[in-house]
């Protein structure tokens, strides 16, 4: 980090005249004179956001921004920026979020030096997953969150270590990875069922970057720590809400069906107590939980999902599907990339589930409208399905 200290013998900048000025005016948020303060505090950091991204007239010099970041990482300003924005006035704060994600873009000798800086003050990231409980500053958090969320590469070497308590390695820790090991990362699981419509999307938002981002890395999490995830997602599957319950649907069909994720896709599929979720699902009462893209294949695969990866992917991705469903009850025919209901080696509790609810899921099947558009290919799935239901009975008697 010896960057960070590069220009130390030089005359004092503008740049670091800023940076000093918006440090001493965070500071002095705390004191008899904080409304002078605060005043200060904006109009410092609206200067900071024309520095950075230029004033509509006249672009950025970058080697000024490079600098404003260096100071800003050696002050520890960005702690200061975290710790203080529920302070901030509403343009204050859109400021300063604006600032946080150019700040957190510049590499200096390839590294990025505001992202190391929170890799190694990893609690303003729990700070800002609380703010979320905070309506004023949610959106403003969710914002910085997601910019924080992009940067894996700084810390790969973490998912090779030992099992060690977390604290002994959080400064090998990438802030994506951090958040994901993090007790935080379970609040996210209420924080989408807030009811403020705005604050719950954005926290989805954030929850869906989390586990789609980075595949490699979200696969390992998802593998080691499989029971305590499923369980808490099984409470968005079955929530009260109908609209957590349908985005919750359509996630888990996103992030399970990448390339990755095969290896948790294939235990899932195999779990009674997730076929009888899915089996309340097809029966939801909102109709497009069950006649729309969402609508389920009886292993709670949503069908047209399905032909879309197999549409627009390659033979390798085809392949890892394929074997990946060989347990479940859809196997895929990559000679005319149909879906067929017709595997031999369905588990024993697979089956005895199916059986014993057949008359309901043929009512519910029969029941679903006729299929439009691109999704026609739903209706020669469904009556497959009914075909493999009805013979499952009738090998049953």
């Amino acid at each position: 980090m010896s960057f960070f200290f590069r220009a130390a013998s030089r005359p004092r900048s503008s740049q670091q005249d800023l940076v000093r000025s918006i440090k001493d005016s965070l500071l002095a948020l705390d004191t008899k004179t904080g409304a002078k303060a605060l005043e200060d505090v904006e109009k410092n950091i609206f200067t900071l956001r024309q520095t950075l991204s230029g004033d509509g007239e006249v672009e950025p010099n970058q080697d000024h921004v490079l600098q404003i970041a260096l100071e800003i990482c050696k002050e520890g300003v960005l702690s200061l920026f975290v710790q203080n924005l529920p302070s901030l006035g509403w343009e204050g704060r859109k400021d300063l979020a604006h600032c946080w994600c150019i700040l957190l873009r510049q590499k200096v000798d390839e590294s990025h030096c505001c992202v190391q800086y929170i890799e190694n003050h990893v609690d303003l990231l729990d700070f800002l997953v609380v703010c979320y409980k905070n309506l004023e500053v949610a959106l403003n958090c969710g914002n910085m969150l997601r910019e924080c969320i992009k940067y894996p590469s700084l810390a790969n070497v973490s998912f090779s270590l030992p099992s060690k308590c977390m604290y002994e390695q959080l400064a090998l820790f990438c802030s994506f990875r951090y958040i994901l090991e993090s007790n935080s990362f379970e609040l996210f699981f209420q924080y989408v069922e807030l009811p403020n419509f705005d604050i719950a999307s954005d926290a989805l938002n954030t929850f869906k970057d989390l586990l789609t981002r980075h595949e490699d890395a979200v696969s390992e999490f998802l593998i080691s720590h499989y029971e305590q995830f499923f369980e808490l997602y099984k409470r968005l599957l079955t929530s009260d809400n109908y609209v957590t319950r349908r985005q919750s649907v359509k996630f888990l069909s996103e992030f399970l069906l990448e390339a990755p994720n095969a290896q948790i896709m294939k235990r899932y599929i195999l779990e009674v107590r997730y076929l009888i979720i899915m089996m309340g699902l097809l029966k939801d009462g909102g109709t497009s939980m069950r006649n729309e893209k969402h609508c389920f294949c009886i292993t709670g695969w949503p069908a047209t999902m399905i032909f879309k990866v197999l549409a627009t992917t390659g033979p390798e991705l085809n392949a890892v599907l394929f074997v990946t469903m060989t347990h479940g009850i859809i196997i895929y025919s990559l000679a005319d990339r149909k879906v067929f209901v017709a595997n031999p080696n369905k588990p024993r509790d697979i089956i005895q589930v199916l059986v014993d609810n057949h008359k309901e899921l043929l009512k519910l099947l029969h029941a679903l409208p006729a299929s439009k558009g691109e999704d026609e290919q739903l209706d020669e799935e469904r009556d497959l399905i009914i075909k493999e239901i009805e013979k499952l009975v009738r090998l049953s008697l």
